[in-house]
């Protein structure tokens, strides 16, 4: 799970990963608690300009912290990545903390559909978003830096993505007017 970002576009009180839904529980613990729900393997949540550790506290997560944050999300993939890869994971699937509306199951397709082509990207209603399965086998092709993650690659390299047809809600929160949808 990306979470690393200072949310600069965020024009409200605090850090949007730690604002409040209409549960009252921040935006990040519903992005994790689906991760970890999948049941896909040991969740990582790649923080960096806002600890999330006592939003996240309880939950069965690995926390790795980013201090080389600000360079960009590439970065912070970079840094999953390298977690994983330390553990023996020949693929990891990325999701993101500001998008509370992908569900375990959205997890659990990507993460299981075929190998062939070999990025998964959920897939909601034809637009691709997150989660998205990263085999081993492309993380030497991934941008190192920018803010794009592996959107770079996924839009050069449109061959190499399978979309994998999901329900849930793909959108992220950036400002205030957002999270007053989600609300």
């Amino acid at each position: 799970m990306l979470a690393a970002g200072e949310g600069s576009r965020w024009d409200g009180p605090g850090h949007k990963l730690l604002a409040p839904l209409s549960d009252g529980r921040p935006v990040i613990v519903h992005a994790v608690e689906a991760a970890v729900e999948s049941g896909i393997g040991p969740v990582a949540v790649v923080w960096g300009a806002v600890s999330v550790a006592d939003a996240l506290a309880g939950l069965n997560i690995t926390l790795v912290e980013h201090p080389g944050w600000a360079a960009g999300q590439a970065t912070t993939l970079a840094a999953a990545i390298s977690w994983a890869s330390g553990r023996g994971a020949g693929s990891v699937v990325v999701g993101l903390g500001d998008q509370p509306g992908a569900t375990a199951a959205a997890w659990r397709a990507v993460a299981h559909a075929e190998a062939s082509p070999p990025i998964a990207a959920a897939s909601y209603d034809g637009v691709l978003r997150t989660p998205v399965r990263l085999p081993e086998s492309v993380w030497a092709d991934l941008s190192a830096v920018g803010d794009q993650g592996a959107r770079v690659l996924m839009r050069s390299q449109p061959d190499l993505v399978q979309g994998v047809a999901v329900t849930g809600v793909p959108d992220d929160i950036d400002t205030m007017e957002e999270l007053r949808r989600w609300n």
